[in-house]
């Protein structure tokens, strides 16, 4: 007679195996699929369809971390640090190169 965990694990074992055998059955039919063309092609036209809105979105967020880095550029000018400078150059600079590789990569997909 087997014991009481080897016999949970046989369990636990088959049914396991029934649940992926649904799975697989369940899903079968909807494994067929499209020629590698089409399908590359319907990925081209998902993903250029995504260009704008992304594009859009980083310059967003590139609006919105310069208002960030104005209010710490201001108050750490109203401080009186003396890195000031840097630290305006820093935040200029990452919003620019936002802004900068928005604009790139538009024009290099050609979207």
């Amino acid at each position: 007679m087997l014991s009481k965990t080897k016999t949970q694990i046989i369990f636990r074992k088959g049914k396991a195996f029934f649940v992926a055998l649904t799975v697989y059955s369940l899903t079968y039919l909807q494994a067929y699929a499209q020629d590698g063309n089409a399908g590359i092609n319907e990925a081209n036209m998902r993903v250029r369809s995504y260009f704008d809105t992304g594009t859009n979105l980083m310059y967003a967020i590139g609006a919105v971390l310069g208002l960030i880095g104005a209010v710490k550029v201001y108050q750490k000018w109203n401080g009186g640090d003396p890195d000031t400078g840097r630290v305006a150059a820093a935040w200029f600079g990452s919003c620019i190169f936002l802004v900068v590789v928005a604009t790139v990569l538009k024009s290099f997909f050609g979207v």
